[in-house]
């Protein structure tokens, strides 16, 4: 096996804008911050006990929420979850947004999942994340590791591969159960796409050489990847289908490329004259420009928000640290996380990322905006490159 090639599929493979108003409560989506940071929204929660507890608290404090007595919050949640969640929404300023509901589903977790969306939404104006999917790589201590989905959680996780091989970089066809990877289950690192629903699978790139990274543009119909095909890792795209094939770069190595919200350019990790850098390019074909992220040393792995208004990648200075920019450059790139291979929920404010403890990757999700985040729940192994469904 080509080792720079094994290398390279292992190794490769904030932010929506919003401000607070109504004295730091309200969340205004259509204001852009300036920096990272900011303060939570402050919410009470009371009469839920359990797993709908941990459920309601988890999704909201990573979507920038903290919690507070009902005294000291515009926003207050009152409910039960005997037999099934039942919920009270009072927003104190603006009593047209209250509701009460209550929620059916398999179980109560899903149900908490619901109430939480219907909050979120309530305060922002912005769908809840609570039902949400990821996939990611998930691999034992003496494993090549195999593909996973799950809750954006970490929770309900199921195996998708069963490849005993080497596994890479999971990614959605937006709107659909439909996965793209890399696997090495052939001997060469070649691109599969798996069709969750039916559980048929094939060969969608396996070209000579270097086969990873693929990510299906917003609209559903191009793949962008990286192929080493013509000697050097580069960026190519083709159609789901896999026709239409065509190079869009012919850097020295080339990595990670990523979509526009449009579909109409590709963001990508390049080494340009000696320096690691992010770089676009138009999907059909053009000259390749770079994006300033001055002071972020070995940036890699970027990731376009579903807004288009962030770009989010990760950096290495000693450790791998989670940096967040504005596209148009009016927010320099920050680091908002210590961790690696980051990725975007719907709502274009939350990220999910992987991080090391105790020399194991673990999963964990983010608010931009508060830097608030917590830790997903953990299967047996190691967890790293999440990728969030759209």
């Amino acid at each position: 096996m080509n080792s720079t090639i094994k290398k390279f599929v292992i190794i490769s493979c904030a932010v929506l804008a919003l401000a607070q108003a109504r004295a730091q409560e309200a969340i205004d989506v259509n204001t852009v911050i300036t920096a990272f940071g900011k303060k939570p929204v402050p919410i009470a929660i009371s009469g839920f006990s359990g797993e709908v507890l941990e459920v309601l608290k988890f999704d909201l404090y990573v979507q920038g929420f903290t919690f507070v007595g009902p005294e000291a919050s515009t926003y207050q949640i009152l409910g039960s979850n005997a037999g099934q969640v039942v919920g009270t929404f009072t927003d104190k300023s603006e009593p047209s947004k209250n509701f009460s509901r209550s929620y059916s589903g398999s179980t109560v977790r899903l149900q908490a999942h619901g109430l939480a969306n219907d909050v979120v939404e309530a305060v922002t104006g912005q769908k809840g994340i609570g039902l949400s999917r990821i996939a990611y790589k998930s691999q034992s201590e003496n494993g090549n590791g195999e593909i996973y989905i799950s809750d954006y959680d970490g929770h309900g996780a199921q195996v998708v591969t069963a490849d005993n091989a080497i596994v890479s970089k999971p990614a959605w066809v937006p709107g659909r159960l439909t996965l793209l990877y890399t696997s090495y289950l052939k001997g060469n690192p070649n691109i599969f796409i798996n069709n969750l629903a039916t559980g048929s699978r094939r060969v969608f790139a396996g070209y000579p050489g270097l086969n990873t990274s693929a990510m299906v543009s917003p609209d559903g119909t191009k793949v962008a990847m990286v192929l080493g095909k013509e000697g050097r890792p580069n960026v190519f795209v083709a159609d789901l289908d896999g026709k239409n094939l065509k190079r869009l770069t012919t850097g020295e190595e080339d990595s990670s490329p990523c979509w526009s919200p449009d579909s109409k350019t590709i963001c990508f990790a390049s080494n340009i004259k000696g320096r690691r850098r992010l770089a676009k390019v138009s999907a059909e074909g053009g000259p390749v420009k770079t994006f300033d992220t001055s002071g972020m040393s070995s940036p890699s792995e970027p990731a376009w928000s579903p807004d288009g208004k962030w770009i989010a990648f990760t950096r290495l200075a000693g450790e791998f640290d989670i940096c967040v920019m504005s596209v148009d450059g009016k927010v320099p790139a920050t680091v908002v996380a210590t961790g690696e291979n980051p990725s975007w929920s719907p709502n274009s404010r939350t990220l999910v990322f992987n991080h090391n403890i105790n020399h194991r990757q673990v999963l964990s999700v983010l608010d931009v905006f508060t830097k608030q985040y917590k830790d997903c729940a953990r299967a047996a192994g190691s967890n790293s490159q999440p990728a969030w469904a759209k």
